[in-house]
C-alpha cells in the first residue's frame, strides 16, 4: 500500500529543497566549465594543426564512448590507487563535478563545432577582409550567429544533466535520488520517496524548459519582425486569431 503520510511528510521536506539546491548547483556548474571547455575542444577539434586536432578529436572519442558513471567511478575509486598522498585526493562531490565536466566538455565540444560550421564561411572572410583576427572575428561575428543554433542543444543537455545528477548518489553525494534511498530504506518507503524526487525533477526541468524558451527567443533573428507584426495588429486578431488589419512595408495586409 502506497504511504501516503510518508510522501506528505517528505514533499516539503528541508532534506529535499536542500537535496534540490545540491542537485542545480551541481548542474550549473558543471554545465558552464562543460561549455567552456567545450568551446575550445570545439575550436581544436577544426583546427588544421595536428597537434591540437588529434587531442581534441582522441578526448571527445573516449569521454563520448564511455558511460558517465564509469567516469564517475574511474575516479572516486581509481585516484586513491593511483595518488597515495591523501592531500591529492578529491571529495565526492568534486569526484562528480570533474567527471561531469569533462563528460559534457566532449559533447559541447561537438555542438558547439555544429553551429560554427553552420555559419557561412563568408562571414569568416568579410571579418577578416575588415581587418579582424581569428579571435575576434570568432568572439564578435561567428559565435554570436552560432549561438541560435547552439543554443537548442545546449538547453536539452542542460535538461540532462538535472537528471544525470542521479548518478552521483552512487558515491554517497547528498542529492535528491541518495536522500530518497537514504530516508526510504529504514522505513521501506524508498518508492513514496523517489516519487518525492520525481517530483523535484520534474519541477526543475520545467522550470528550466520556460527559460529556455524564453532564450531561444531572444536569439531568433526574425523575432523583431515578428514584434512589429504583433503590435500593429488590432486587438481581436491578437486575441481571438482573425480580424483586424496590419501594415507591412507599406502595404496594407488584411488579417484572416
Amino acid at each position: 500500500m502506497f504511504r501516503w503520510d510518508v510522501f506528505w511528510q517528505f514533499l516539503f521536506s528541508g532534506f529535499f529543497v536542500q537535496a534540490a539546491w545540491t542537485t542545480l548547483w551541481i548542474s550549473v556548474v558543471a554545465q558552464t566549465i562543460g561549455v567552456i571547455l567545450g568551446l575550445f575542444l570545439a575550436l581544436m577539434r577544426m583546427s588544421r594543426f595536428p597537434v591540437l586536432y588529434w587531442p581534441a578529436r582522441a578526448y571527445i572519442w573516449f569521454f563520448r564512448g564511455s558511460p558517465l558513471l564509469v567516469q564517475v567511478l574511474l575516479l572516486w575509486d581509481g585516484l586513491p590507487k593511483l595518488i597515495q598522498d591523501p592531500r591529492f585526493l578529491l571529495p565526492d562531490f568534486a569526484c562528480v563535478l570533474v567527471a561531469f565536466s569533462l563528460n559534457e566538455g566532449a559533447y559541447m565540444a561537438e555542438i558547439i563545432r555544429a553551429g560554427i560550421t553552420s555559419v557561412d564561411a563568408g562571414q569568416m572572410e568579410a571579418a577578416k577582409a575588415l581587418g579582424m583576427r581569428y579571435p575576434l572575428a570568432m568572439r564578435r561575428v561567428i559565435l554570436p550567429q552560432a549561438a541560435r543554433v547552439i543554443i537548442p542543444p545546449l538547453g536539452n543537455e542542460f535538461n540532462n544533466m538535472l537528471k544525470t545528477t542521479s548518478i552521483a548518489s552512487v558515491i554517497g553525494v547528498v542529492e535528491l535520488t541518495h536522500v530518497a534511498e537514504v530516508f526510504g530504506s529504514p522505513t521501506f518507503t524508498i518508492f513514496e520517496l523517489l516519487i518525492v524526487a520525481t517530483l523535484y525533477y520534474l519541477l526543475l526541468t520545467t522550470l528550466w524548459g520556460y527559460f529556455q524558451r524564453w532564450l531561444e527567443q531572444r536569439l531568433d533573428p526574425n523575432r523583431t519582425i515578428k514584434t512589429d507584426l504583433s503590435e500593429q495588429k488590432g486587438w481581436t486578431s491578437r486575441v481571438l486569431g482573425f480580424g483586424g488589419s496590419s501594415r507591412t512595408g507599406g502595404t496594407l495586409v488584411s488579417g484572416h
